[in-house]
């Protein structure tokens, strides 16, 4: 408004300085404290498979970009954000082949395809992971035994299970998790366990993710219904028969879940818009997360979950989209 009259300009309608390789730079900032103590418990590995991400990931993007004639885009940080989620989604010991591979489907097949950053409908990271982990499994699952920097920076690659994967393996097997101290709470918590490199830490995702709040960069809506959504189905079936899975607390704090609801589902390229859309789209994935931890094959379940989700947002945004101004609803 200037005075009495109401001006018509064209758009944005809004300003801000938050551009794209601001928003990528704050997401690098949050995921540090994962970085750091997915190096502090692997060393040497952990360092090899961020670098060598980061490095074939730039790679495609800049050479894809280079061939198609588009413009490289190296600098809004986003192929850097996705390099770093990928690393986080693989084992420590992940051969470099397999780190090829994935980068090339993040950028190429889940990103550049649909036209680069904003029309992609998939998490590129996600698309990379549930490629590499259908394609190699045995790989995909050869989870370390953490042991700190502090006895040893380079040390032999000792194999472990997971919480999830042990509990599931047991209930296949037996009918039911025979092993007692099955789960250590506090080592879930601060990362002393074996998994993928950006997992392993509840308190350092939790950190990360609570910056991204601070920061606008995320709002709650999203890791609010997730978590939400997971635990109201978990908590009962515990209830009813704790003698089938974890506890609903070591369910949280395993696995992706963490990183799923503060890191990848709250991508706002392949989340909705709304946030009544957003509600609906992180209950979504924390039900189908749920579903498939307490009665699928795979021990994990968080990136099928929202790459279903992922592929529900144009029906959210859609049927969830506001009422035009002035528009009412009809009788």
């Amino acid at each position: 408004m200037q005075g009495n009259k109401l001006l018509v300009t064209f758009s944005p309608h809004e300003r801000d300085d938050l551009r794209t390789d601001k928003v990528m730079l704050y997401v690098i900032y949050a995921l540090i404290p994962a970085m750091g103590v997915s190096i502090y418990y692997f060393g040497f590995y952990a360092i090899k498979t961020y670098l060598l991400t980061i490095i074939f990931t730039l790679g495609f993007e800049y050479l894809f970009q280079k061939i198609a004639k588009r413009p490289v885009s190296l600098n809004d940080n986003s192929a850097l954000v996705t390099a770093i989620l990928l690393a986080m989604n693989l084992p420590p010991n992940s051969p470099w082949w397999l780190i090829c591979v994935g980068s090339f489907v993040a950028i190429i097949i889940g990103k550049q395809v649909f036209g680069g950053l904003g029309q992609n409908p998939f998490n590129p990271a996600l698309v990379a992971r549930v490629f590499l982990l259908i394609s190699w499994p045995a790989q995909m699952t050869n989870w370390m035994k953490p042991n700190p920097i502090t006895k040893s920076f380079i040390f032999d690659a000792v194999s472990t299970a997971t919480p999830l994967g042990a509990s599931k393996t047991e209930v296949l097997t037996y009918g039911k998790i025979v092993s007692e101290n099955l789960v250590n709470t506090s080592s879930l918590f601060l990362g002393n366990v074996g998994g993928s490199l950006g997992e392993i830490s509840a308190l350092a995702i939790i950190i990360g993710g609570l910056f991204l709040l601070y920061k606008r960069i995320i709002s709650w809506h999203i890791p609010f219904s997730y978590i939400a959504a997971f635990l109201i189905i978990v908590v009962p079936y515990w209830f009813f028969a704790p003698e089938k899975t974890l506890d609903p607390i070591a369910h949280l704090f395993s696995g992706g879940l963490m990183l799923g609801a503060f890191f990848m589902a709250t991508d706002m390229v392949t989340s909705p818009v709304t946030k009544r859309g957003q509600l609906i789209f992180g209950a979504g994935c924390g039900i189908l997360t749920a579903v498939i931890r307490l009665f699928g094959g795979y021990p994990e379940g968080v990136s099928f979950a929202i790459l279903l989700m992922n592929a529900t947002v144009p029906l959210i945004d859609y049927y969830i989209r506001p009422k035009s101004f002035g528009e009412v609803e009809s009788e």
